[in-house]
């Protein structure tokens, strides 16, 4: 949205018109002084997974909010920034080096990204402990959003449970009475597959779990195959979904066996599946077919300036970008304040890209969750179109656990 700026400091155009995105514009709301303009950059650490099979999460999450702070001439909330971004490797013990350094040397304020649960585990505490603001845009372990939730905590994204939830909900049903669940051995999978289960509660026929850097499923496929299930249920994201899904559809299960998914089929891992993936069922809190103004918006932007589809990684990090320029323009670009912008951020006065959005008490989202369904779109690419809500303004499951006050 575009805020009332301080006529007694001078008003600051925002240029945002080409874009037409003038509901996100920089400075949403209260008033940065002209002096901002002079002011030393606020100092932000992105922190994301940029390299190995998995590298396209955490460049969609850098680019989702790069595409703001870019449009907004490298400010937010009208203050310029400076985003030095690290490359943790998927390796929690190099994410708690980076993140150091990040507090230690580059003196950051605030710390964005984080794309994995186990990388989310090791720096948390790192992070929040240190009174930097930690504004995670993808992973969302259970621990932190019940008994390890912290105050400096501000997540944009989902608890890890809850798009499974929504795809369990769809199951139940559905009808399917017999499902093998699949996910990687991580903090991650283990969540999806709880959620899952919270609401499919017709015992599951098997749970199988691999490594988290496994690419060759065949032994676990022609296990599924014997085992004639009527449904099965996995989570592999970014390089781990292609390779899977791929080799689903080899296997010639696709055609004879529902796939339902959580983060294995989206803009990241479409491409290269190709059409195999037509119709496969997936839950998530956003697709690009969604119909209002703020997601068409910046499905349109990135569009233009990255030439790809976003994926839910962009949108949500995109999400953090708008929170972080909202509640810097709140506190006028004074982040040191740490009781006032705190405040600001739970205010999460922004216009979200999936529409209503609120913090819980644990500073994760309050939020419905959809199942979507791949298929083509206007141009005739694979996509995810909106299929059903299943879970309507939810919040997760462990918020109860979480002892925050605000």
């Amino acid at each position: 949205m575009t805020g009332t700026w301080n006529k007694a400091k001078g008003a600051i155009a925002v240029a945002v018109a080409a874009m037409g995105c003038a509901a996100t514009a920089a400075g949403a709301q209260g008033a940065a002084p002209a002096a901002a303009a002079g002011a030393a950059p606020i100092r932000i650490g992105f922190i994301g997974e940029l390299s190995g099979s998995t590298a396209g999460v955490g460049q969609d999450q850098l680019d989702g909010f790069k595409l703001l702070v870019e449009r907004n001439g490298r400010k937010l909330g009208g203050y310029p920034i400076q985003l030095i971004k690290e490359d943790s490797q998927m390796k929690p013990e190099v994410a708690n080096q980076v993140a150091r350094r990040l507090i230690e040397r580059e003196k950051v304020s605030i710390i964005t990204g984080v794309s994995f649960s186990n990388v989310m585990m090791a720096v948390h505490k790192t992070i929040t402990d240190k009174e930097v603001f930690l504004i995670g845009s993808n992973a969302g372990p259970s621990q932190i959003a019940g008994a390890q939730c912290s105050p400096y905590q501000f997540i944009t994204s989902w608890q890890g449970d809850q798009a499974a939830e929504a795809i369990g909900k769809y199951a139940q049903e559905k009808g399917y009475k017999r499902v093998v669940t699949m996910a990687p051995n991580y903090q991650a999978g283990k969540d999806t597959v709880a959620g899952f289960k919270r609401f499919y509660t017709t015992p599951v026929v098997d749970e199988v779990y691999t490594s988290l850097s496994q690419l060759d499923f065949a032994a676990e496929l022609s296990q599924i195959a014997a085992a004639k299930p009527d449904a099965v249920f996995a989570f592999f994201p970014g390089g781990l979904g292609i390779a899977f899904a791929k080799q689903y559809a080899q296997a010639g299960l696709m055609k004879t066996l529902p796939l339902l998914s959580v983060f294995t089929v989206d803009a990241l891992s479409l491409p290269a599946i190709g059409d195999a993936a037509v119709g496969m069922v997936s839950g998530s809190f956003w697709a690009p077919d969604f119909d209002n103004a703020a997601s068409k918006n910046f499905v349109q932007a990135f569009e233009a300036k990255y030439k790809r589809i976003p994926s839910n990684y962009a949108a949500q990090s995109y999400d953090a970008a708008q929170l972080l320029d909202s509640a810097i323009a709140k506190v006028n670009g004074k982040v040191d304040d740490k009781k006032a912008f705190a405040a600001a951020l739970k205010a999460a006065d922004f216009k979200s890209v999936r529409g209503n959005f609120r913090f819980g008490t644990n500073h994760f989202p309050v939020q419905s969750m959809h199942v979507v369904q791949v298929a083509k779109d206007a141009q005739g690419r694979n996509s995810l179109k909106t299929l059903a809500t299943p879970l309507k303004d939810y919040q997760d499951a462990y918020q109860g656990l979480c002892k925050m006050k605000s």
